[in-house]
């Protein structure tokens, strides 16, 4: 898959309307909330080769394409506190603003996502 850096302005403007409806925060703070023992499912909307390349560990997985059709079997519970990422933080920003939008009362974006946190040196899952 041939992922390019460089966003469409239409993409960006999207994705900034997005981020004013839903809760962002970065991976330290992320982690911070894991050590703290406070319960949230990871969940990596990526596109599934870029999950079978890597992903963060304890994450799964539920694609951008089929996230808001599949979620709620899943994950019933509208109080789950979910933290999507991708990998720079931009689908899954869409994405939250989507389950927020049915009703999702705790979720969050993680943004920097999956590129961040590799460059950050944290490990990551091979499928």
């Amino acid at each position: 898959m041939i992922m390019s850096n460089q966003h469409s302005t239409a993409f960006l403007a999207l994705v900034e309307q997005a981020r004013q409806n839903i809760k962002e925060i970065d991976i330290e703070t992320m982690l911070a909330m894991k050590s703290a023992g406070e319960p949230f499912v990871l969940v990596d909307v990526r596109e599934q080769d870029e999950w079978a390349l890597g992903h963060l560990p304890e994450a799964v997985y539920m694609g951008k394409g089929v996230i808001e059709r599949d979620i709620q079997a899943i994950y019933p519970d509208m109080q789950t506190q979910l933290v999507l990422y991708c990998g720079g933080g931009f689908r899954s920003a869409l994405a939250a603003e989507n389950l927020v939008k049915m009703g999702y009362k705790n979720v969050i974006n993680m943004d920097g996502g999956y590129r961040r946190w590799e460059a950050l040196g944290y490990p990551v899952v091979k499928s």
